[in-house]
C-alpha cells in the first residue's frame, strides 16, 4: 500500500487514542477550569432589574459570608430546572445573589414571579461585560464567594440533583478558615 493511504489512517487513529483516552479519564465536563479561583470576584456595578431596588455591586459579595452568584436569565430552560434548589438555599439562610444576562425587565419579572425569588440583589448584566469579567461560558452558572469575597467554585450549567452535594461540600469548604 501507498503512504498516502497510511498517514490519514494513523491520523485517523490517534484522534480515536485520544478521545478515549479523555474519555476513560472520568472528568466531568462541567468542571471547566476557571483562572479565577481563589481570586477577588471582578469590579462591578450593575442597576436593579426593577426601578426602586438595589442593584448588585461587587461589594455586596464581600459580606463576611459566603454567598452564591447565581447568573441566570429568564430565557433559559436549565435556569428554571435549578431554581427550586437555588430556593431551598436561600431558605436554608444561604444569601443567593444574581446576575441577570442579557435579559429584558419584564421577562425577568414574570420569570421571577412564575418562580419566586430567592435572590438577595439582582443586578442586570444587559450587555454581558461583567459575564465576561466572570468568564461566564454560558447561563446558568453559580459561584461560591468566599466572605473576603474570592470566588471559591464555580459550577457550569444548571445544579442538578447528582452535582447539589458538590455545591454544598464547596460552600461548606468556603466556610472554613483558613490555616495559618
Amino acid at each position: 500500500m501507498r503512504p498516502a493511504f497510511w498517514v490519514p489512517l494513523i491520523l485517523f487513529l490517534g484522534l480515536v487514542a485520544a478521545f478515549a483516552v479523555q474519555l476513560a479519564s472520568g472528568d466531568n465536563p462541567h468542571d471547566l477550569p476557571s483562572a479565577l479561583i481563589d481570586k477577588p470576584v471582578p469590579n462591578f456595578d450593575l442597576p436593579p432589574i426593577r426601578m426602586g431596588e438595589a442593584g448588585l455591586k461587587s461589594e455586596d459579595l464581600k459580606s463576611g459570608e459566603v454567598v452564591l452568584l447565581n447568573v441566570f436569565a429568564s430565557w433559559c430552560a436549565p435556569c428554571r430546572i435549578e431554581h427550586p434548589f437555588l430556593s431551598e438555599l436561600a431558605e436554608e439562610g444561604i444569601p443567593v445573589y444574581g446576575l441577570n444576562y442579557k435579559d429584558r425587565p419584564q421577562d425577568v419579572a414574570t420569570f421571577l414571579r412564575e418562580l419566586g425569588d430567592p435572590y438577595a440583589e439582582i443586578g442586570a448584566d444587559n450587555n454581558g461585560r461583567v459575564g465576561v469579567d466572570f468568564g461566564v461560558y454560558g447561563v446558568p452558572e453559580t459561584y461560591v464567594i468566599s466572605g473576603d469575597g474570592r470566588i471559591m467554585y464555580k459550577h457550569v450549567g444548571p445544579i442538578l440533583p447528582q452535582n447539589q452535594d458538590d455545591l454544598r461540600k464547596a460552600i461548606a469548604a468556603a466556610r472554613q478558615p483558613e490555616p495559618q
